[in-house]
């Protein structure tokens, strides 16, 4: 039996539900680059948005724009700015009982950290649009850890900056396949893919999911004290 004792959640897609957000910041971002909409060069790079959701943003645009980097970061701040736009149009909100399965988590005496491939400035965003200040022990974003998913950093660094004792006390839960590798690179013994966000059973499964959730809701059952993983 291994006994959990560090939470890593995602953000957009299996905490917080963003209503297709970063598809729609992203045609900001594409248009800083002279990117048309509707064109198969706009098709294409969408196609790659798509597949690599849960990857840093910024990594995503540095393989869009063939690794230019001035145009990288302008199409990142470009989305980062259209995103935080668009959640102050309020177009997020939590998952049914994301908030509640941190609360339980927390209280039963885990450590919970809330990850994200954005920029800081969005995350904060999104914790202040949510009214989510302090509901974690730590937020982390892929300029804190070194590098986004799906390299293990941003779980290793909760470990490290949280205490955890062996990465087999780790769970990890996300929505997308990068979500799964990075929990699976870092050692955590749970990897939980959830089904409110960006991929299917079958991409979580193929990326190394342990386990597969309706929703973050379900996490508590399996992860709390006492229960056998």
């Amino acid at each position: 039996m291994t006994a959990i004792e560090l939470v890593v959640l995602d953000m957009a897609g299996t905490t917080v539900l963003d209503g297709g957000l970063v598809e729609a910041a992203f045609a900001e971002a594409v248009a800083e680059l002279g990117v048309a909409a509707g064109g198969a060069e706009h098709a294409r790079m969408l196609d790659h948005v798509r597949a690599t959701m849960g990857e840093s943003k910024i990594s995503v645009f540095r393989t869009l724009t063939g690794g230019d980097e001035d145009a990288a970061q302008r199409a990142n701040a470009a989305f980062e700015r259209a995103y935080a736009e668009l959640i102050g149009d309020g177009r997020c909100a939590p998952v049914p009982g994301a908030a509640e399965t941190i609360a339980a988590l927390r209280d039963a005496g885990l450590k919970v950290a809330l990850t994200t491939g954005f920029a800081r400035p969005t995350q904060d965003a999104i914790l202040h649009a949510l009214g989510w200040a302090g509901i974690a022990d730590l937020t982390l974003c892929p300029a804190d850890a070194g590098r986004g998913r799906p390299y293990p950093d941003l779980v290793l660094t909760a470990l490290l900056r949280l205490g955890a004792t062996d990465v087999r006390n780790v769970a990890v839960a996300g929505d997308t396949a990068f979500d799964m590798l990075a929990a699976r690179r870092a050692g955590a013994s749970v990897a939980a893919g959830v089904l409110t966000g960006a991929h299917d059973r079958a991409a979580l499964t193929e990326a190394g999911a342990t386990h597969v959730l309706a929703s973050v809701a379900d996490l508590p059952s399996l992860v709390l004290p006492g229960k056998v993983i």
